[in-house]
């Protein structure tokens, strides 16, 4: 098993991408706690587990809920090894003057501040273990962004730059940071995406921009998160991985 005797704690590990990555991490070897904002959710998901698991409600973008998700995985499993931030808030694609101030500082608590929280509470603890790997799910739209995600493709393009200078910063530590750039996929936030309708008429219209000719799935994703957890990848940092099907070529 590839993650044997690792713990992880996974954020927005109640659906979509996030589940996926902790029920792969859980069955290669991992202890993993579930963190979401949907508390029952988490808790649905670690119970699907079983006793690998444990489960937290938790804001990432709130210090106090990101310490106690942290000392969660501290209680239950002994500290952390793997730290995934995975949870993810988007505005709907829209002209980028029609989108809130209360959504714009929602995306960049969410999609950039957590980072910087989850940060502040891991890499002590990695460090005291001999290293550690963070994850980050940034997306193509930090890569090669477009009309209408104007906001979010600014925090994503954020989340991309922050793992490149955190990798460089905590090498010296063994701590690996890097970032998995999914293309557009089937998860709750699909029609936010898209804008409009998910219809098939629609969906041809985006699937047309990707090459391999369909959307990334939470397996896609999870199998990304595997590797770049693993042993497999110990001289691997500062990567924005794309998963996106070609789709940024």
């Amino acid at each position: 098993m590839k993650l044997k005797d690792k713990v992880a704690v996974v954020t927005g590990g109640a659906s979509g991408f996030g589940r996926a990555i902790c029920e792969l991490y859980a069955k290669e070897g991992a202890k993993v706690v579930v963190a979401d904002l949907n508390g029952q959710g988490a808790r649905d998901v670690a119970m699907g587990i079983g006793s690998s698991a444990a489960h937290v409600a938790a804001d990432v973008s709130k210090r106090p809920d990101v310490d106690a998700m942290i000392g969660e995985a501290v209680k239950a499993f002994g500290g952390v090894d793997i730290m995934v931030n995975n949870a993810g808030y988007a505005h709907k694609r829209q002209s980028m003057l029609d989108v809130t101030e209360a959504d714009f500082d929602r995306i960049l608590a969410v999609n950039v501040k957590a980072i910087y929280l989850a940060a502040l509470a891991c890499v002590p603890i990695m460090e005291k273990r001999g290293g550690g790997a963070i994850i980050n799910t940034a997306s193509t739209a930090g890569v090669r962004p477009r009309p209408g995600l104007t906001w979010y493709n600014g925090s994503k393009g954020a989340a991309i730059t922050l793992t490149k200078s955190m990798a460089a910063e905590l090498a010296p530590k063994n701590i690996r940071v890097c970032a998995i750039n999914p293309v557009i996929g089937e998860t709750g936030m699909l029609e936010q995406f898209m804008g409009m309708p998910d219809t098939p008429a629609n969906r041809a219209q985006f699937l047309a921009t990707i090459p391999l000719g369909r959307f990334s799935t939470p397996a896609d994703i999870a199998n990304a998160a595997l590797f770049l957890a693993s042993p497999e990848s110990s001289m691997i940092t500062g990567v924005a991985l794309e998963v996106d099907g070609g789709r940024c070529v």
